[in-house]
């Protein structure tokens, strides 16, 4: 029903900033919020950011003054800007929606790597 697709992966040194593109698709007006994750090697997919509908937005306290989440209802679209990258943000980063207010995310994407060098 929702369809999502990451963007704006790439390499970046340490210090650095890079901005993730997170597209949907299909029967969007069904997610009420969309969430980023990352998984590093080795390491459970963790939560990194999430916003609503009506852009509340909550963070890990890992990347807490770093990130920012944002979301562009009218193009479908939401952003992760990383700023002040470092090495543990390495990590494949997966855009995920969720029809609740609150609970699991129904909808994935494929994901995008972020690689951060020191």
């Amino acid at each position: 029903q929702v369809q999502l697709v990451e963007s704006g992966g790439g390499l970046v040194q340490a210090g650095g900033s890079l901005r993730l593109s997170c597209a949907a698709s299909g029967r969007t007006f069904s997610v009420y919020a969309m969430g980023w994750f990352r998984r590093a090697p080795g390491k459970e997919r963790e939560f990194v950011a999430a916003i609503t509908w009506s852009r509340i937005t909550t963070y890990a306290d890992s990347v807490k003054g770093r990130f920012t989440i944002s979301r562009d209802n009218a193009k479908n679209t939401v952003y992760l800007q990383m700023n002040s990258l470092k090495p543990e943000d390495t990590a494949v980063y997966y855009c995920a929606g969720r029809t609740g207010i609150s609970g699991s995310y129904d909808y994935w994407g494929q994901g995008t790597q972020v690689t951060v060098s020191s």
